[in-house]
């Protein structure tokens, strides 16, 4: 099992400290998320069906009928790579790393890109491309009408890319996920989350965009009942309410903003609205310095990265402030 943010429990043990008293920000999950109604009994009761709604609340959201729901985007992170043929997988890197031990578990020879640009993916001619955009840690971003270019550079040659965008939610017109698996994209394939903009990643709750092919043999590869009837229900509904999605977008983009600016002087920083990335030498130590405090930040050893989420409320980021303050001075 791969190590990923949230582990809290594990923190608490290692540095003795209650698990009331930590400021998790390891994740990049909206901390004020969705609020969730009491959900109707039946949801608890009855199987899931798939003509509840959800898939139109998805198409109409993300502008895209060519979807599947899944268990979160690692479901679809897991089952992609074992429907395709095996090839070679040019993935730019640092990445979320469940990407490529997917596709490495499948069979698919990977060539990892070191912080490289989309041209250079292109350039080595491998019939699959991977990334995130924006990409999980490095918050880097690729341009909407690069990362169209590329999918159809792909498709003269019978190749396909595959993008992550399950940090795309905030900024909704930098997405390609209405073209996935259209006649305008039909190589290109979209994974989106309900994690961490919405803030469900408890209900575990994705979707899957891609040509209509796909999409059936990924079903039939997940057996029914993939997604949970509460989950279907939460989801549905926090699709459909626009009001709070453009509240939360707002909100999320100030945050975004405040966060960056917390840690520049610390660093090199990239962020996006819902986490900033710090390139630091001394990144290690950081995230042990705070880690003492009972803050928890997402520390990447491959990389000097150091991960931070946004904190909740106004004694959270008063405690991040301080803490930074005390590094920061002599």
């Amino acid at each position: 099992m791969l190590e990923h943010g949230g582990n809290l429990r594990k923190a608490a043990i290692q540095y003795d400290i209650p698990l009331v008293d930590w400021l998790d920000l390891s994740t990049g999950i909206n901390p004020d998320g969705w609020p969730v109604p009491a959900l109707p009994p039946e949801v608890w009761q009855r199987l899931p069906e798939e003509n509840d709604g959800l898939e139109a609340a998805a198409a109409a959201y993300y502008g895209n009928t060519n979807l599947l729901p899944v268990a979160g985007s690692q479901a679809a992170i897991h089952w992609l790579p074992a429907l395709l043929p095996r090839a070679v997988v040019a993935c730019i890197s640092p990445i979320y790393s469940e990407h490529p031990q997917a596709w490495q578990r499948a069979g698919h020879k990977m060539r990892f890109l070191q912080n490289a640009m989309l041209p250079r993916a292109l350039a080595t001619a491998t019939p699959y491309v991977l990334l995130c955009n924006p990409n999980n840690p490095t918050a880097e971003r690729h341009p909407h009408d690069v990362v169209l270019d590329a999918a159809r550079q792909l498709k003269k040659r019978g190749g396909w890319l595959i993008v992550d965008e399950a940090f795309m939610d905030p900024t909704p017109d930098e997405s390609l996920t209405s073209l996935a698996g259209t006649d305008d994209a039909p190589n290109l394939i979209v994974l989106r989350s309900l994690g961490k903009f919405f803030g469900l990643a408890g209900a575990r709750v994705g979707f899957i965009f891609a040509a209509p092919d796909i999409l059936a043999r990924m079903s039939e590869a997940m057996g029914p009942w993939t997604v949970s009837h509460p989950a279907r229900q939460v989801a549905r509904l926090a699709l459909l309410d626009t009001a709070w999605q453009e509240t939360a977008r707002q909100h999320l983009q100030g945050a975004g903003e405040r966060l960056h600016h917390l840690l520049a002087p610390l660093g090199d920083v990239k962020s996006t609205a819902l986490f900033a990335t710090l390139s630091s030498a001394r990144s290690a130590e950081l995230h042990e310095m705070l880690a003492r405090q009972g803050i928890l930040t997402r520390h990447f050893e491959q990389q000097p990265l150091l991960r931070f989420g946004l904190p909740a409320s106004a004694a959270d980021w008063r405690r991040l402030t301080a803490a930074l303050a005390a590094w920061k001075s002599p």
